[in-house]
Formats: C-alpha cells, structure tokens, sequence
C-alpha cells in the first residue's frame, strides 16, 4: 500500500473514532507517547486570546485522548513570519525550523511548497469532509499544481468603513448622501469636495483642506476595480496597466490623491480614522475592532462616534466582485503520524462549534456552510458590539449578492504587490507636490500615468 492510500486510511479510520468515540488510537499515535506539534501563527490581541484558549481545550479533550500536543513555537507579525519562511524556503543559513503548522497566505505557501516543504492535505479528507466546507475556500488554498495546501480556518473580505458621526456633519451642510459611497466615482467625487469644504473653512489658510479616504491596500483597488471592470490586473506574473480599465483606476486613485482629498500613509487606515484625519475608508473586515468607537484629535480632545459598515464600492457600470481574504493553515511535510496529527488538529478547530467560537465577535468569517449559512445569523442576533454586528450584516449581504475573487498564489506574488503600493504612494506624493507648487492637476496626472505604466 503506498504511503498517500495508508495515510487517507489512518486517517479515516482515526477519525472515525474520534469523532464516534470508540475504539483505539491508529496510525502511530499513542496517548503514553504523545507527539508535539509545534504551530506558528500571527494573531494578535483578541483573537491570540481566542487561539490559546481553544488550543489548550485542544490538548486537554481530544489532544490528550490520542496523543496530539499543540504547541505554539512562535506568534509574530505577518511580514516578520513571511519574512522567516521565506529563510526556510531558500534555505537560508540561519533559518529556523519549519514548523508542523503555520497561518500562511497562499502566495507565500507557494514558495514552500515550491521547496517540497508542505504536505498536500487532499488525501487526508474524504470528498464528503471536503463538501462541508465552502468551495471557493478550499480553491483558494490549491496552488498551481492543484493541490490543496492551504487549509481554509477564517476568511475575510473587504469593505467601506465610515464615520458616520463626521460624514453627517459634512452632509448637514452639503447635502452629501451615502449613497454616493456605494461607488468608487462617489467617492472621489465626495473627497474632492470634502476638501474644499473643509478648506474653506479657514479662509485665511490657502489649501488646508482634509482629507476623506483612503485605501489599506490600492493594489487592491487595482486588482478588485479592474476585474469589476472586465479585466484582469495580473497576467502572466506581471502587472497589466497599459488598459482602459486601469486608467480609470488610476483617475479614481490618483487624481483626488495630488489635490489632497485622500491620505497618503504607509500606516493602516484604521490609525487614521482614530484621529479624525478620514472619513471613510476600504479595508479588511477583520480589522473592524481596530477602529474603536472614539477619535482622539490633534488637541487631545476626544469624541464618541459612530462607524457605519458599507458593501465594498463598485465602478460604475461593473460587476458587484469583491476580494475573497484571509490566511489558511498549511501542514508542512514530515511524518506521517505528524501529518495526521496536524489534520487532526485542523477537523477538530475549523468544526462549526469551535470555528464560530474563533471568529465570533471579529470580522472573520466561518468556513464551513453550516457555521455560515446556520450560525451567522444566530451570531448576528448575539453578537454584543454594535460595530461588529453591522460588519457581519455587511459582509453577508455581500456574500449574497457579490462574486468574490482570490489574489493569484504564485511565489513572486507578495513581491509585485509590494512593489505596486511603494510606487503608487510615491508617485502620489510627487504629484501632490508639483500640484501644491502651482501644476496643472490633470497635467500631472497625464504625465505621471504614462511613467507609471511603462
């Protein structure tokens, strides 16, 4: 028997007393010599929180029973985990150990697996395990050899956060309406006159205007706009610019940027809205605790207000496509027993009893249909945070109405997008000077976009 049918059959046979509750441990696993997985992961606060308690439930229930000892080696912020798997995947001298499981984006779970360093889970799960999950989920972890590497344990999407508070004052004497915020033309045109707005009111200060909106990631804006718009942003491992349906990215992202209506940071917009410099903003549904329900501003003077959860905008005249987020889980290849365990270790956490309570009160989303289509609307009746009750509504209308697209999962990917926002920011920030020194807007914008796109 080859090793991928004995490891489905271990498995199988394991689980089915795990979950049925009789017989004894198989496939190596033995509860007097327990084997010890060590587990990376870059959750913070809350949802760190989350993680250590259903682990150490973990290791005393089901762990305990068949000898699976979960042990978190490393918690850490994406990039600086990116950062050290990219070490092990190059193989690098002085990378540490690839460990037994680890959160990881598909991009980056790529390159290890590339390196022969990831176990591909199929053959750990029957097709009928696999049904229960939602299918876009599970695609989005297979890499290009169609295999699945990157297990699905919460997902997020993006969209509009805004500051109600603020945007109704802005509002009360312009007669701006949110309706304007469903599109991304609304947007640039409620920025720009935010900006005179704000402007005018001090007369005597010439250009001191406020801005209105930002983006956590405009490569995103690109890549989500120009699919909305027919398009496709990334072709072949490179960037697709030379388009009409970049250029009207480009006109939504740059020209309001070089007038001053949108901020220009290297920060989350989330620090931003805590200090009263946006008004709205797009980014992950995961970060909605991070905007908190103040704004401190420069004075020091503090203000209650209220966040409002919006779809993500859509182009006039495109498709409702939004970004499907969110990393997964991937097994790396050691042994068997190892391997099963992991697997083990993944059924029990994304099952819907343990899965809702890891997403429940955050802007993650479950995986499974029956945690998100039966326990969704249950959390949103429960759920006690008034900002994350609206995000979970947000975020469900859209799954009902939007068609929701991955990022593309090829080694170099995390590369080009980082390469697009430092020289998207960096173009914003010379053309808002040359704007600022007395040039034309539309001239530079001409100008710069045909820089940018060769």
């Amino acid at each position: 028997m080859s090793r991928k049918i004995a490891l489905a059959v271990i498995l199988h046979l394991m689980l089915a007393i795990l979950f049925f509750g009789c017989g004894s441990p198989q496939g190596g696993l033995d509860p007097q010599n327990p084997v010890t997985i060590t587990m990376w992961h870059n959750y913070g606060g809350q949802m760190k929180d989350t993680m250590d308690a259903l682990i150490d439930q973990f290791n005393d229930t089901v762990g305990r029973e068949y000898g699976i000892i979960i042990n978190v080696t490393s918690i850490q912020a994406t990039k600086d985990q990116n950062e050290k798997l990219a070490m092990i995947a190059a193989d690098d001298p002085g990378a540490p150990d690839m460990p037994d499981i680890v959160t990881v984006y598909p991009a980056v779970a790529s390159g290890l697996a590339d390196a022969n360093l990831l176990a591909p889970l199929d053959d750990m799960f029957t097709e009928e395990e696999l049904s229960a999950y939602i299918p876009s989920f599970i695609d989005e972890g297979r890499l290009s050899d169609g295999k699945l590497y990157v297990f699905p344990i919460s997902k997020s999407t993006e969209a509009l956060f805004v500051n109600k508070t603020l945007f109704d004052r802005f509002a009360k004497e312009t007669g701006a309406s949110l309706d304007s915020l469903f599109t991304f033309e609304g947007i640039a045109e409620l920025a720009q006159e935010y900006y005179a707005w704000t402007d005018a009111k001090t007369p005597y200060i010439s250009n001191d205007g406020k801005t209105f909106f930002t983006a956590d990631s405009w490569f995103n804006v690109a890549q989500v706009g120009i699919s909305q718009l027919g398009g496709s942003f990334v072709e072949n491992a490179q960037l697709n610019t030379d388009t009409e349906e970049f250029k009207k990215v480009w006109d939504f992202s740059f020209l309001p940027a070089i007038i001053g209506a949108y901020a220009i940071s290297d920060g989350y917009s989330s620090d931003l809205a805590k200090t009263g410099e946006i008004i709205c903003s797009t980014g992950s549904t995961a970060g909605i605790l991070f905007y908190g329900d103040t704004v401190t501003y420069a004075d020091n003077t503090k203000e209650s207000v209220e966040y409002i959860v919006l779809p993500y905008p859509v182009f006039e005249g495109g498709r409702k496509v939004a970004l499907q987020r969110g990393a997964g889980m991937a097994v790396a290849k050691s042994t068997a027993e190892k391997e099963l365990a992991a697997t083990i270790f993944l059924k029990w956490f994304t099952s819907p009893a343990q899965n809702m309570r890891f997403v429940s009160s955050t802007g993650y989303l479950p995986v499974t249909k029956e945690a998100f289509e039966d326990k969704m609307t249950e959390e949103i009746e429960t759920v006690d945070n008034p900002a994350v009750k609206k995000l979970l509504q947000t975020a469900t209308l859209m799954y009902g109405e939007y068609t929701f697209i991955v990022s593309p999962n090829f080694s170099g990917f995390t590369d080009l997008t980082n390469t697009y926002e430092k020289q998207i920011r960096e173009a914003m920030r010379e053309g808002r000077q040359q704007v600022e020194s007395g040039s034309d807007i539309n001239s530079v914008s001409g100008e710069m976009y045909n820089l940018f796109i060769r």
